[in-house]
């Protein structure tokens, strides 16, 4: 247990754990490894001087950095995000498609071709043809509701 009150480990862990957050973000691996270096700096000062009190100063060190200080750093180092439309039957309606199998007439289902992929499709009890263009305007399930182009 003489290597657990070593300053060189606790730092060398550390360091190591500091930059591992680079590879695990999420900004708790940086303050494992702050508390190592805390746990160095008061072995090197004399602080502590048993096993079981560096890993006390560990743990409880690491535990107020990581609830008190997460919170604040996150808002400055802010990562990537976007906000995307999450209703993705929104991003659909309105656009134009080709008509591949019949729809209609009534509640009998055709196909139509969509973005590269033939999509199940009614008509509002419309007829199409093959070759005919509609529009989406609502989607129920897996399957399309297309209406004419005006």
């Amino acid at each position: 247990m003489d290597s657990m009150l070593n300053p060189v480990y606790w730092l060398v862990v550390g360091f190591v754990l500091a930059i591992a957050e680079v590879i695990i973000p999420g900004g708790i691996v940086f303050f494992l490894g702050a508390g190592c270096l805390l746990v160095a700096g008061a072995i090197w000062i004399g602080w502590v001087s048993t096993w079981m009190g560096a890993m006390t100063l560990f743990f409880v060190s690491s535990l107020v950095l990581i609830v008190g200080l997460r919170t604040f750093t996150v808002r400055l180092v802010e990562g990537d995000s976007s906000k995307a439309n999450t209703v993705e039957i929104l991003d659909d309606i309105g656009e134009t498609v080709s008509i591949v199998e019949r729809v209609g007439p009534g509640n009998k289902v055709g196909r139509i071709l969509y973005r590269g992929t033939q999509w199940e499709a009614l008509g509002n009890g419309e007829v199409f043809t093959p070759g005919d263009e509609a529009k989406i305007v609502a989607q129920e399930n897996v399957r399309y509701i297309i209406e004419r182009i005006s």
